[in-house]
C-alpha cells in the first residue's frame, strides 16, 4: 500500500526551545492512524507542519508528493482539519456556517451537502441557531461537518473528541470508521484519550518529548513489548492452591485470579487445569489493551 505521508528527521524549535527532535513516521493511503502522547509531547505541533502553518528547522515531509513547506495550499485544499479552535462564526447559524465554508471549498450541490452532514452530526434541527448558542459537543460536530465538506483525501483530528459525552464519541468514531471503509480517507487522530482509538485505528505513533517512542500496529506494537501475558480469571469455586498451575499467580478475590504467564500459548492448557477443579466464569488478559501497551513502552523505553 502506498504511503500517503512520509515524516523524516523532523527537527521543530520555538525559540530556544526544541519540541520536536527527530521525527520519523510514514502513514499509508487509506489508513486511520492514532498519534498519541500526553500533552505537550508535540502532536499538535507535528499536525501543524503537516498541514505547512509552520516550517521545520530540519527535516522533511512529503504528504502524497507534495511538500507542505512549497505547496501549503494545494495540501490544505485536498485535507480537512479539525482542532481545538473550531474556527466557526459564531454569530451566523450552523447551517449558514456550513454554506460559506462550503463556497470557500467550492463544494458542488452545496444545499445536499450541507443537510446531509448536518443530518449524519444531529444537528439539523439546530441548524437555524447561531453557533455561539451550541454546546460545546454541538460546535465539536459542526467543526467535524465543516472540515468533511468537501470530501477531503486526508483527514487531521486534533482532540476530536474533546467536549462529546458517550453517545457522541461513539457516534463520531462510528462515522470516521465508515468514512474511511467507503471514502478510503487517510485520517490521523491526536489523542492522549487512548481508550477511544483502540477499535478505529489501524496503526499507532507513541510519541512523548518530541520524539516517537513507538509505532506500528496493535498486534506488532504488543509482540515488540508485551513479554508477559497478565491472564484473569474469575471461577466457579474457590481454588484452593492455584500455584498448583505452574505459573506465578496472584489472588485478587476469593474467586478471582491474575496469573503471569509467558505467552498466549499457556492460556489453554491453564484453564484445562482449572476446569479439573471448578468451572470458570471468565478470563480476560489485562495487560493488551492500547493503553496497557503505551505504559509498557513508555516503561521500557525510560529504562
Amino acid at each position: 500500500m502506498k504511503h500517503m505521508i512520509t515524516v523524516t528527521n523532523i527537527h521543530k524549535q520555538f525559540g530556544s526551545q526544541s519540541v520536536l527532535s527527530g521525527m520519523n513516521f510514514s502513514i499509508k493511503k487509506g489508513s486511520i492512524v492514532g498519534l498519541l502522547g500526553p500533552n505537550g509531547s508535540g502532536k499538535t505541533t507535528m499536525i501543524r507542519l503537516l498541514n505547512g502553518v509552520i516550517r521545520p528547522e530540519q527535516g522533511t515531509i512529503d504528504i502524497n508528493g507534495f511538500n507542505p513547506m512549497t505547496d501549503g495550499n494545494v495540501i490544505r485544499q485536498m485535507s480537512g482539519i479539525v482542532t481545538e479552535g473550531a474556527g466557526l462564526y459564531h454569530e451566523m447559524s450552523g447551517e449558514d456556517n456550513l454554506i460559506f465554508f462550503s463556497e470557500i471549498y467550492e463544494v458542488k450541490k452545496v444545499r445536499e451537502r450541507v443537510a446531509e452532514l448536518l443530518k449524519e452530526f444531529d444537528l439539523f434541527d439546530h441548524r437555524h441557531k447561531k453557533v455561539g448558542t451550541y454546546s460545546t459537543g454541538m460546535k465539536k460536530r459542526l467543526a467535524l461537518a465543516k472540515a468533511l465538506l468537501h470530501r477531503p483525501k486526508l483527514l487531521f483530528l486534533d482532540e476530536p473528541t474533546n467536549g462529546l459525552d458517550p453517545d457522541g464519541i461513539r457516534d463520531v468514531m462510528g462515522y470516521l470508521t465508515r468514512l474511511n471503509q467507503h471514502e478510503q480517507t487517510t485520517i490521523i487522530i491526536c489523542s492522549h484519550v487512548l481508550q477511544q482509538l483502540e477499535d478505529i485505528c489501524h496503526s499507532y505513533v507513541f510519541m512523548e518529548n518530541g520524539r516517537v517512542l513507538a509505532k506500528g500496529t496493535r498486534q506488532q506494537l504488543e509482540k515488540e513489548f508485551v513479554t508477559d501475558i497478565m491472564l484473569r480469571v474469575e471461577t466457579g469455586l474457590q481454588v484452593s492452591d492455584p500455584s498448583y498451575v505452574g505459573h506465578p499467580v496472584k489472588r485478587l478475590n476469593e474467586n478471582t485470579l491474575l496469573f503471569t504467564l509467558s505467552s498466549k500459548r499457556d492460556i489453554s492448557p491453564l484453564l484445562q487445569e482449572i476446569l479439573k477443579e471448578t468451572w470458570i466464569h471468565s478470563t480476560s488478559i489485562e495487560n493488551v489493551s492500547l493503553e496497557s501497551i503505551y505504559f509498557e513502552v513508555r516503561r521500557k523505553r525510560h529504562e
